[in-house]
């Protein structure tokens, strides 16, 4: 599907993208940092924005990820109060709308926010107060319009999940769409929370899960075999289950056949998998692999603000490095909208009304 040019930066900033992993905690502006940590009182590793950025993404890029979640202790350190937590997430929906987002789901803990007296119910108001500026702002402003949602998490090493994915449930008409689980894989499994997934299951309700990340095909087998995950959160592992053969033959695992038999979305994410050591390089990253095989692919930040990025940025990378045109990038981009967890009157409309009317035109172009 590649075609013979390619695309600018401009070009690839300028069409739809959505967007099914961004964390609300991973995506702060270093400037607002500064600003909030005065605030609050909380110390630093710099003093102006340009050196606290290049420290968030010198620090997670270390190749292990129990030392890129170090880097969160600073960014929610500063969203600890509704005030903070709604410019957190105003600006999010600001930034994700320049970068040419329409539709994104952004996740985080509300658990994680609560050091400062709030309830687990206003963490969430706040950000939903938060996400409508930002919608309004952007409405304002005349540009292409942003739908954004909260997915909830809740961290695979303590013990609150089922209380996060009740919040999931008592919040699904009022901006949340989803529950996730993240934190570091290895030795906590996502078995250890099936209540949690039970419960979504049995309010019918959506949820994803890290999965696959820095462990491998076990992790993704229990996301979907044990616990019912309706997505999977990297799942860049699954490489482990497909052999390419010296002759070019690929041959699928059990596992991997059945990922692609259902059309399982996998949330990956190219530059914070090479960081954490999920993949040696961009030009090395499974998604070029996967994408071939067709399947369920998406393309994702995880963290703009560690890994430096932003979905031009990714896709970018994937067209340097496997020579995607824009074809390839309407078809990840339809991709994760059909994977969204809004209701499916509200993917098919942005997707036929927004999606693939802005890439004819710029295919046209």
């Amino acid at each position: 599907m590649a075609e013979p040019t390619a695309l600018t930066t401009a070009q690839i900033r300028s069409v739809p993208k959505v967007l099914l992993h961004d964390h609300l905690d991973g995506g702060l502006r270093p400037a607002t940092i500064l600003e909030l940590a005065d605030e609050v009182g909380h110390a630093l590793p710099a003093d102006d924005a340009a050196s606290l950025g290049r420290w968030f993404t010198e620090s997670a890029d270390s190749g292990s990820l129990p030392r890129y979640l170090e880097t969160f202790d600073h960014t929610v350190a500063v969203m600890q109060r509704a005030d903070h937590l709604r410019r957190v997430a105003r600006e999010c929906v600001e930034d994700l709308a320049a970068d040419g987002v329409v539709y994104a789901e952004v996740r985080y803990a509300p658990e994680q926010h609560l050091a400062a007296g709030l309830t687990l119910d206003e963490v969430v108001r706040a950000v939903q107060d938060g996400i409508d500026e930002g919608t309004g702002t952007v409405a304002a402003g005349g540009g292409r319009a942003v739908v954004v949602r909260q997915l909830l998490t809740a961290m695979r090493h303590a013990a609150r999940s089922r209380e996060i994915a009740e919040l999931a449930v008592a919040h699904r008409d009022a901006g949340v769409v989803g529950f996730d689980i993240a934190g570091a894989e290895a030795g906590y499994p996502s078995t250890r929370h099936l209540d949690a997934f039970e419960h979504m299951k049995r309010s019918n309700a959506h949820f994803t899960i890290h999965a696959g990340e820095a462990f491998g095909l076990p992790s993704i087998w229990e996301a979907l075999q044990w616990c019912g995950a309706d997505r999977l959160g990297h799942g860049v592992r699954l490489i482990d289950d497909i052999e390419v053969l010296d002759d070019g033959e690929v041959r699928l695992g059990r596992l991997a056949s059945y990922v692609r038999d259902r059309r399982v979305p996998l949330e990956l994410c190219p530059h914070s998998n090479v960081q954490t050591g999920a993949a040696a390089s961009i030009a090395e990253h499974p998604i070029g692999l996967l994408a071939r095989l067709k399947f369920r692919v998406t393309v994702n930040t995880d963290n703009r603000l560690m890994s430096g990025t932003s979905m031009t940025r990714e896709m970018q990378a994937l067209v340097e490095a496997f020579g995607w045109g824009l074809e390839d990038l309407r078809w990840v981009t339809v991709n994760a909208m059909k994977s969204a967890f809004v209701h499916f009157d509200q993917r098919l409309a942005i997707i036929e009304d927004v999606v693939k009317p802005a890439y004819a035109e710029a295919l046209r172009g």
